[in-house]
């Protein structure tokens, strides 16, 4: 008996020797790819005017929003909002967000016939393949830059034409959009201003009732405004004040 059990162990002993080892496995080293960031000069004329056209958009692509903005109703309706909050003096209440969102919602209900204009004369046919997309753009922006004359006094058009040192044009065709644009930002601050004066007027004429009213009492310690502010809640709400707002600020516009 302890004979096969010496003779096992030798046996089991012989065969773990005898058996070849393997090789423990690594694990791999994971790829990295690798990006090329190298620019190449363009073979050909075309391809650079390829690339010029993609920066372009590119360009034109950051700059819309701005653009639009001012080439609209956008900036006299935002700014007048603002002065009444402050003529209020209701601090944050309406918030900046909401007075920008109605500013935004009020300027897509003026511009609508003016972009639907300038989709069917200048858009609409690019798509259909027509004209070419410069004459698409002149089509286009024609709606728009006859806004903005409308809406611009011929002083600030002046003002531009002397700056560039150019002689005046025979008609209104001939105005560039380089000059229209500044000129109707110029023109839109000075009506949101004149606006904005009106707006401060009745609001003024209650802080000074109020004041006289607590100087007489006596009450100098109590803020004035804490007591005008009711007031002027009141009298906004009576007259209706967001329908009479909305609606001159609408006719305003030619």
């Amino acid at each position: 008996m302890g004979f096969r059990i010496f003779l096992c162990l030798f046996f089991s002993v012989f065969i773990s020797y005898a058996a070849p080892t393997q090789a423990p496995i690594l694990p791999q080293s994971p790829t990295i790819p690798t990006v090329d960031l190298t620019l190449s000069a363009p073979s050909e004329p075309g391809d650079l005017v390829t690339t010029l056209n993609i920066v372009i958009i590119l360009t034109l692509l950051a700059l819309a929003p701005s653009l639009v903005l001012m080439a609209t109703s956008f900036a006299r309706i935002l700014i007048i909002f603002s002065f009444l909050r402050t003529a209020m003096g209701t601090q944050q209440s309406p918030p900046t967000q909401l007075l920008v969102s109605f500013a935004l919602i009020l300027t897509m209900f003026i511009m609508e016939p003016v972009a639907r204009e300038g989709y069917e004369k200048g858009i609409k046919p690019y798509i259909a393949k027509e004209i070419p997309y410069d004459e698409a753009f002149i089509l286009a922006a024609q709606p728009f830059k006859d806004f903005m004359i409308r809406n611009t006094r011929p002083k600030d058009l002046a003002l531009f034409y002397r700056i560039r040192g150019l002689e005046n044009p025979q008609s209104v065709n001939d105005v560039p959009l380089t000059i229209v644009l500044p000129a109707f930002i110029i023109s839109e601050m000075k009506t949101a201003f004149q606006i904005g004066f009106l707006l401060y007027l009745p609001f003024l004429v209650i802080d000074m009732v109020i004041s006289s009213i607590l100087m007489a009492m006596g009450m100098m310690m109590l803020p004035p405004t804490m007591i005008s502010l009711p007031f002027k809640l009141l009298i906004f709400i009576l007259v209706d004040g967001f329908n009479l707002l909305t609606m001159n600020l609408v006719a305003s516009f030619k």
